[in-house]
């Protein structure tokens, strides 16, 4: 017998070992077990879940002083500019509800305009600027629409706990940049460049104000040592022979 055959029954039967075994033993079977996700009671409406509650509240850059009287709203990754929705927002920051919705409602009919007071690099001068100080002045619709919604959807939080929407003030809104989205646009002699977008993170409070109470009148009564009636006298007396 050659050598050649004799490697060739000696792999035969190596392979013919390992391809042996019991399949009906329970030691070559291995069951998974795999803990059900959901469990299903009896009742079909009411479905009980042994995932961890990992639901977390979300966190504000700002808390409000009293969180009773104040609604807050915010939106993640908004597909929004983030420089114009910036400027936006600080043109309303600190004021009334309801003259921030009116004003927003008026950028968007050319009325009035944004005022670029940061991002301002290649901005065109308009007249309506001279309102807020400025020469530099915009109307970003879609940065105005994103927080005209935001500011509708604090207004109807505010509505369920029960505060009085005309006396609300935005005493809080920021806007955050978000992680660019990237895309690619197409250059001459086969170049390649990026083509990033710039979203948005925007949050906003809204605050009751506290009903005003007018200082109380002072009533005390200012005594003068001598050298001052002195001094008081003599200048009524200047005034009256003038």
């Amino acid at each position: 017998m050659s050598k050649r055959k004799i490697m060739f029954h000696s792999a035969t039967i190596h392979i013919v070992k390992q391809t042996t075994f019991d399949t009906n033993s329970a030691a070559n079977v291995k069951k998974k077990k795999v803990p059900p996700i959901l469990k299903f009671s009896t009742d079909s409406s009411s479905i009980t879940t042994n995932l961890s509650n990992t639901s977390t509240m979300v966190r504000y850059a700002a808390t409000p002083s009293n969180p009773a009287k104040s609604a807050s709203a915010r939106g993640s990754y908004l597909r929004v500019s983030f420089k114009n929705t910036r400027e936006t927002a600080q043109a309303i920051n600190g004021w009334k509800l309801t003259r921030a919705q009116q004003y927003l409602d008026q950028v968007l009919d050319h009325q009035r305009a944004i005022p670029f007071r940061r991002f301002n690099h290649s901005i065109g001068r308009t007249g309506q600027g001279k309102e807020f100080g400025v020469t530099k002045a915009r109307w970003p619709a879609k940065s105005v629409n994103f927080i005209k919604d935001l500011l509708r959807n604090a207004q109807a939080n505010a509505e369920a706990k029960g505060l009085d929407t005309e006396k609300l003030t935005i005493s809080h809104i920021q806007v955050n940049q978000a992680p660019k989205q990237r895309r690619r646009t197409y250059r001459a002699h086969g170049r390649i460049n990026a083509y990033q977008s710039s979203p948005s993170h925007i949050e906003l409070t809204l605050t009751e104000e506290d009903d005003v109470v007018e200082k109380a009148t002072d009533k005390k009564v200012v005594r003068l040592n001598a050298r001052q009636r002195g001094r008081l006298a003599s200048q009524r007396r200047l005034t009256a022979s003038a």
